[in-house]
């Protein structure tokens, strides 16, 4: 399986979560931007702006401005295949989104920095605790006024229980957001508004010794408090220690725009140097790690009508091992039944892209005539084993379903049917 391991070791797989409208989705667009995946970047707006979010391809995303249902995107960045899952932050779509936390590796919180920690992110976090997946916070909306940064921080390790470790500080909010202190390089990097939806702009890097012209960029009276915050920051934070953050025990911290392009490159580079490549995953024979066993994969989300033409069913597989080709003969361990997949492909939101081939780490559709189940277990006929079942929760809501016209019964336990499923 060795051949295997340099594509595997170059996956990374992660979703993004956060209560609703603190920028989950634009903060999406633009690492797509980054990764060169999408020229111009599109906003969450109901209606007024012509262009929306790539990830929000939905009729109702659109209407609403808001994430319905998890999209996902792949995309290469410097020598890395990322595999990012958009997902809803809405409570009335959460099942969804806790589903697919089982199917990622890292996971990315988006907290509005003026908001702070609110209640859907703690029960995703608690979501992320129970799996013990690495967590890494970006504070979105530097350009907004906000609170003060070391309350923020207490919030964080309040409310979602995790130690926390700020990469960089920002340097004020609001319109007197002046940029952002790297602490690794011990520099202070300028904010400039860029264009919104296009990633050129310039940034300034002054070393944080250099007081003179620290001064002469950001104010006397900025650069003095910021000395003072450095200083507080090194004696008071943790340490950083990327075993205690792949532990999920410790959260870095990064702060910037997502809607004026601030920062999200700085954030992407520091993201990727911190999480891992795929994960091995549980099953009944013990650890699968992805690099010594055949081909297996899960089911953690099954979509229907994605294509209003066809009403077709896709199911999203995440692979935890080996590597998958186009014509293999797969196992369907809770069908006991061994099959092709057919037209396996690559999601980009809501386009397509018939692929050959996939490794750990992926996640592809398969079109799916009615077999599978969420938590089922495929792998490769030669060794049959299941992985651990993905976590249920309880019901937040309970509705009655009623039949409008009696002449229609079988349509309606049709429809009800695949609902259930």
């Amino acid at each position: 399986m060795s051949q295997y391991s340099e594509e595997i070791e170059r996956r990374r797989t992660f979703a993004i979560i956060s209560h609703p409208d603190a920028g989950k989705t634009t903060l999406t667009e633009k690492l797509l931007l980054f990764g060169g995946a999408i020229h111009v970047a599109g906003a969450v707006k109901s209606n007024k702006i012509k262009k929306t979010a790539t990830s929000d391809w939905m009729e109702i995303e659109k209407q609403r401005g808001i994430s319905v249902a998890t999209s996902v995107m792949a995309f290469d960045y410097s020598d890395h295949k990322i595999n990012i899952l958009d997902t809803p932050g809405h409570q009335d779509f959460a099942e969804d989104t806790f589903r697919t936390l089982t199917a990622v590796d890292s996971v990315i919180i988006v907290i509005d920095i003026a908001k702070g920690v609110e209640a859907q992110t703690r029960k995703l976090m608690e979501v992320c605790r129970m799996r013990k997946t690495p967590v890494i916070v970006f504070v979105n909306k530097m350009d907004r006024e906000a609170r003060d940064t070391f309350e923020l921080l207490d919030d964080i390790e309040k409310e979602l229980g995790i130690a926390t470790c700020p990469i960089n500080w920002p340097i004020g909010s609001g319109k007197g957001f002046q940029g952002v202190y790297d602490r690794e390089k011990k520099c202070v990097i300028a904010y400039s508004d860029t264009e919104k939806g296009t990633k050129e702009g310039t940034s300034t890097e002054i070393p944080i010794q250099d007081e003179e012209h620290l001064k002469e960029l950001i104010g006397e009276d900025a650069a003095d408090k910021l000395l003072g915050e450095v200083e507080l920051l090194d004696g008071a934070s943790a340490e950083f220690d990327l075993d205690e953050v792949q532990k999920g025990n410790l959260t870095p911290v990064c702060f910037g725009s997502a809607l004026t392009n601030f920062g999200v490159e700085i954030f992407l580079k520091h993201f990727l140097k911190m999480t891992t490549t795929p994960l091995p995953r549980k099953a009944d024979i013990g650890l699968i790690n992805p690099t010594e066993h055949e081909f297996s994969a899960f089911v953690f989300k099954i979509q229907a009508n994605m294509n209003k033409a066809h009403r077709d069913r896709i199911t999203f597989l995440r692979i935890c091992s080996g590597k998958f080709d186009k014509d293999m003969e797969v196992l369907h361990v809770q069908g006991n039944k061994k099959l092709r997949l057919s037209q396996p492909q690559q999601i980009m939101a809501q386009e397509r892209e018939i692929i050959d081939e996939a490794y750990a780490g992926d996640i592809i559709g398969v079109f799916d005539p009615g077999i599978f189940a969420i938590g089922d277990t495929i792998c490769s006929p030669k060794k049959k084993f299941e992985f651990e079942s993905i976590p249920t929760f309880a019901p937040e809501r309970f509705m009655r379903v009623r039949q409008k016209d009696t002449l229609k019964r079988k349509q309606f336990v049709k429809g009800t049917t695949q609902i259930a499923q």
